[in-house]
C-alpha cells in the first residue's frame, strides 16, 4: 500500500459505496480523513469506525450542490487539520430517464450535484493546496462518459464534464506541484447498482472481459494510487477501472 502518512483527504458521498471504501482506505494507507455527504448519521458512523480501528476522521455534512454548505464545510475541516493535501470528488446522484421526457429539474439537480458540486470543492481545496504548493485532486467519472449510456443523459453529460474539468484544472495549476486526475469506474457493486435485478447483472458480465462487476475497494485502490507521492507525476490523466468493458 502507498504511503499517505501525515496526509489530510476530504471525501466527499463517503456515506456508502465507492466513496465509504475509499475512505477507509485512504485511512489504511495512513491519512486523517474528512468524510463529507448529505446523511449526518451515516458519517457519523463511518466516523465512529476509523476512530475505533485507531484512525482520524471527521464527519462534515456537506451538500455538495449548496455552495455555502461547501465553504462552511471547508472551513470546519480547514479548523481541524490546518490543511488539507488530498481531495476526493466522488458525491453523485442520479435522476434517470428518457432525455425527450427528462424533466428540467432532473436535469439541474445531477448537473448541480455531480459537475457544479466537484468545481466548488475544487475552488475551495486550491486555497490551501496553493498555498502549500501541493496537492491531490481526485474526480471520479464513469465509464458511461466514456460510451454513453440510455436513459442517463444527465448522469453522462455530468460525468464527461467532469473528465473535461479535470483536464482544464490540470493545465491551470500544474505550476503549483498539484495534479488533477479522474478514475472512471465501469459497473461496480455499490447500492447505486444495487437496483439492477441479477438478470441485467448477468448482462453486464458478459460484456466485462474479467467477467464479474468490480467492487469498491478496487476503485479506492486506484484512488489511493493517484493520491501517493509515486503518482506525482501523472496529471490530467483518467484511469480507468472497468475489468476492461470500455477500452480507450
Amino acid at each position: 500500500m502507498f504511503s499517505l502518512k501525515g496526509k489530510v483527504a476530504l471525501v466527499t458521498g463517503a456515506s456508502q459505496g465507492i466513496g465509504r471504501d475509499t475512505a477507509l482506505a485512504l485511512v489504511e494507507a495512513g491519512a486523517k480523513v474528512a468524510v463529507a455527504a448529505r446523511n449526518e448519521k451515516k458519517l457519523t458512523a463511518l466516523a465512529g469506525e476509523i476512530a475505533a480501528a485507531g484512525g482520524t476522521a471527521l464527519a462534515v455534512r456537506i451538500d455538495v450542490a449548496d455552495a455555502e454548505q461547501v465553504k462552511a464545510g471547508f472551513r470546519q475541516i480547514i479548523e481541524k487539520f490546518g490543511r488539507l493535501d488530498i481531495l476526493v470528488n466522488n458525491a453523485a446522484i442520479t435522476r434517470d430517464g428518457l432525455s425527450m421526457r427528462m424533466k428540467a429539474d432532473d436535469w439541474d439537480a445531477v448537473i448541480r450535484t455531480n459537475l457544479t458540486g466537484a468545481h466548488l470543492c475544487i475552488q475551495q481545496a486550491l486555497g490551501t493546496m496553493m498555498r502549500a504548493r501541493a496537492g491531490r485532486i481526485i474526480n471520479i467519472a464513469s465509464i458511461v462518459a466514456q460510451m454513453g449510456n440510455a436513459g442517463q443523459a444527465n448522469y453522462v453529460a455530468a460525468k464527461a464534464g467532469l473528465i473535461g474539468l479535470t483536464k482544464a484544472i490540470a493545465i491551470e495549476i500544474s505550476s503549483r506541484n498539484i495534479t488533477v486526475n479522474a478514475v472512471a469506474p465501469g459497473f461496480i457493486e455499490t447500492p447505486m447498482t444495487d437496483v439492477l435485478t441479477n438478470e441485467v447483472k448477468d448482462q453486464l458480465k458478459t460484456r466485462i472481459p474479467l467477467g464479474r462487476m468490480g467492487s469498491a475497494r478496487d476503485v479506492a485502490a486506484a484512488i489511493v494510487f493517484l493520491a501517493s507521492d509515486e503518482a506525482g507525476y501523472i496529471t490530467g490523466h483518467v484511469l480507468d477501472v472497468n475489468g476492461g468493458m470500455y477500452l480507450a
